[in-house]
């Protein structure tokens, strides 16, 4: 794998397109922040990619059996992988559980991992809109983890903070850049509890728009045929996504639907069997939201 930019996850936002090198083609590529890596579809000459007939290069390619891991390695070290104009019907994908109310924030609002209730993460989640009729109006912001618990301190009301639940904490920027993955994980549950318990709807969707600000989050629009790979769980870059409306949400508005699959699990080579405990155990998290703790999983449920 070889490109003509850095890759590094600390490198600076780069939107200028350049070339991947990668099973055996080259790949437009660009990175519009540092934890993002965006394929605009395959190198082919004098082709323009915004007016090219989108193909399925996502399955024919990129998640050869040969080339999967060097694929999933990529996305651990970077964050997020989009996949732009992909065409397929693949039948491993579902549709996206979870509504959201006026009233009531759904779990999918809050930023979250897939998994988050369960000793058994996935490895990355894999979240789609499908090409179809209707576009969807509707954000996913993404961030690394560490980024949006700060985020979450940086922008918290004071009289949040000086809540019963939160005073004593120690919320210092300096220390939350010296937590595990478990104290992040507790220390966010904390708060987004607090959130919730304290704020009507609308005011805790404007508090996750300010984190989404103060995290970078990225929260393009979703284009038609776009794929987003998000590390979840693994050795590298450790991110977080969330439901994002950028406008208060009155409802009633038609938006495309996205699909999603946790791709290192359930797409397997030849021989490999699903475990069927662990993806029911994964989808029991994605109901609509009851108002139960446990059901809430890890950032809001208890630790």
């Amino acid at each position: 794998m070889s490109n003509t930019a850095s890759h590094n996850a600390g490198a600076s936002p780069d939107t200028d397109t350049s070339l991947l090198a990668f099973a055996n083609a080259l790949w437009r590529v660009r990175r519009p922040k540092p934890f993002v890596l965006v394929i605009e579809g395959e190198e082919k000459g004098n082709t323009d990619l915004e007016t090219a007939a989108p193909s399925d290069y996502l399955h024919d390619k990129l998640l050869l059996p040969e080339w999967r891991e060097a694929f999933y390695q990529l996305v651990d070290a970077t964050g997020l992988v989009v996949c732009l104009n992909v065409h397929t019907q693949h039948p491993a994908y579902r549709d996206v559980r979870g509504r959201s109310s006026k009233g009531r924030l759904s779990q999918g609002e809050y930023y979250h991992h897939d998994g988050c209730t369960g000793p058994v993460k996935p490895r990355f989640v894999e979240i789609r809109c499908p090409i179809q009729p209707q576009t969807r109006g509707i954000a996913t912001a993404v961030a690394p983890h560490r980024d949006v618990v700060k985020a979450m301190v940086q922008v918290l009301p004071a009289e949040l903070a000086a809540t019963t639940a939160l005073v004593g904490v120690d919320m210092n920027l300096a220390t939350i850049g010296q937590m595990d993955n478990a104290a992040l994980d507790h220390l966010q549950g904390l708060i987004t509890r607090t959130v919730r318990k304290k704020l009507n709807a609308e005011g805790a969707r404007s508090y996750f728009r300010q984190v989404d600000a103060a995290a970078n989050a990225y929260f393009e629009p979703w284009a038609l045929g776009e794929s987003r790979f998000i590390a979840n769980a693994n050795s590298g870059a450790t991110m977080q996504h969330r439901r994002a409306y950028q406008a208060p949400h009155t409802g009633g508005v038609a938006n495309g639907h996205l699909v999603k699959r946790w791709t290192n699990e359930e797409l397997l080579l030849p021989g490999q069997v699903v475990d069927q405990a662990l993806i029911a155990a994964l989808c029991s998290e994605e109901g609509d939201d009851t108002g139960g703790e446990r059901t809430e999983g890890c950032y809001l449920g208890a630790h």
